[in-house]
């Protein structure tokens, strides 16, 4: 995990969810973003503090640091166990913390008979509430530098029932928590304790599965959420 999500309300849906009483300084829109498929090294919003407010960038989904350029795909993902003490991360820890707002994600789980086939599940909140995953980003230095920007997103140890998903899930934050993740006063110390403890339980979440046709990046709409029957 996390390999798909989807992010689907306006831009302006999810900042008041987070309550923030900064000035949103570049990206803010009301209108809906319709991503069902976000799929790793495309572009989509990423929520950072900046000085002056809140800046909503379209980054690239997967980052590496210069020195591993021409070394093989992007990583999309960071554990955050190791995630503060990893050298291949040290260039985003903790300044570079962000968020991926979301309305939820998938998995693929191996059919019972051994089959090579996997059934995709759809995960999201149990009350259809917007999600933010605890990102690390780095973001252009100006609109035509685009070289080096791309976001990670952290991922913590599965429990309970998603077990049964994955054992790894995204860090999924609640807003008081996403709003002191963006500070930038937040202490390395306490984004750490967040990294660490800070992920929503299973028993926040709800999830069903879904038809074959998401694992096709150029597939888009709604109904690659829609809940099917298993046979």
């Amino acid at each position: 995990m996390c390999g798909r999500y989807s992010l689907y309300e306006s831009m302006d849906f999810y900042l008041r969810q987070l309550a923030l009483d900064l000035v949103v300084i570049n990206g803010y829109d009301d209108a809906q973003i319709n991503r069902y498929n976000v799929a790793p090294r495309s572009r989509v919003e990423v929520i950072r503090q900046v000085p002056g407010g809140l800046s909503v960038d379209r980054l690239r989904w997967g980052w590496a640091p210069a020195w591993t350029t021409g070394k093989g795909p992007l990583p999309i993902n960071a554990r955050a166990e190791t995630v503060s003490s990893a050298r291949f991360f040290q260039a985003l820890w903790p300044h570079g913390r962000a968020l991926a707002p979301a309305n939820g994600w998938f998995e693929w789980v191996a059919g019972a008979d051994g089959s090579a086939r996997k059934q995709p599940y759809f995960i999201h909140g149990a009350e259809d509430e917007p999600l933010f995953f605890a990102t690390l980003a780095e973001a252009p230095s100006s609109a035509s530098d685009t070289e080096r920007d791309g976001f990670v997103i952290l991922t913590a140890a599965a429990d309970q029932g998603l077990l049964d998903i994955h054992d790894r899930k995204p860090l999924v934050l609640g807003p008081a928590l996403a709003r002191e993740w963006l500070d930038p006063s937040t202490s390395a110390q306490r984004a750490e304790a967040i990294a660490r403890d800070g992920c929503r339980a299973a028993a926040d979440f709800r999830w069903h599965a879904v038809g074959a046709a998401v694992g096709n990046v150029r597939n888009e709409g709604e109904t690659l959420i829609e809940p099917v029957v298993l046979a």
